[in-house]
């Protein structure tokens, strides 16, 4: 009895810190992710619904936390992990989002999409756009660093707008990885001893 009183009251004590300090919560009491795509999309639907109410836009959030906007997008998908430091910048930016729910995005995600997402006009035309552009892609990544390729976990995207020649609105992608070069697969090194 004395040790359920005791894991109660550390508990509680954590629950506290979290409601006063999300930063104070230890990484191990982030709640787990929402695993069925019903309750992913929920927790989708209360974060943009969080954002909604505050009238603010992702880049304006994107500032408020540090992050890039595509990131912090990712951050409402619910495909990115907070930090509990970015937890409170996060809960000062949006005060109706719910304590719970930062907590759900401070555990790792489940890093997916739904295949359907492809037949969407937007995604579409910039996969086409990456699977046109592949090769010329390819041939200078490694003219200009070597055998390699662009990692995506090393990686920030950013969205953006310009103006053209013409006065029209243009968007701006911006992919920005580190480079990982191919290794050479030296036999006495592909051992651990």
């Amino acid at each position: 009895k004395m040790r359920r009183f005791l894991l109660s009251f550390v508990l509680g004590i954590f629950h506290l810190a979290s409601v006063c300090n999300p930063a104070k919560i230890p990484s191990f009491f982030a709640l787990p992710r929402p695993r069925s795509k019903e309750k992913l999309a929920s927790l989708t639907e209360r974060l943009l619904a969080a954002k909604a109410e505050s009238g603010k836009t992702f880049d304006e959030i994107a500032n408020e936390l540090g992050l890039t906007n595509a990131y912090t997008c990712q951050i409402f998908l619910g495909q990115a992990q907070i930090t509990p430091e970015m937890a409170v910048k996060l809960k000062a930016a949006l005060p109706k989002i719910k304590d719970e729910d930062i907590r759900i995005i401070m555990s790792p995600p489940m890093r997916t999409f739904d295949s359907d997402i492809i037949k969407e006009p937007n995604v579409y035309r910039t996969y086409e756009a990456i699977m046109h552009y592949g090769e010329a892609i390819k041939m200078l990544i490694n003219e200009q660093c070597g055998d390699g390729i662009m990692s995506a976990i090393d990686f920030y995207l950013t969205v953006g707008t310009t103006t053209g020649a013409l006065g029209e609105r243009r968007v701006v992608l911006t992919f920005n990885g580190k480079f990982l070069p191919h290794i050479q697969q030296d036999s006495d090194r592909a051992t651990i001893e």
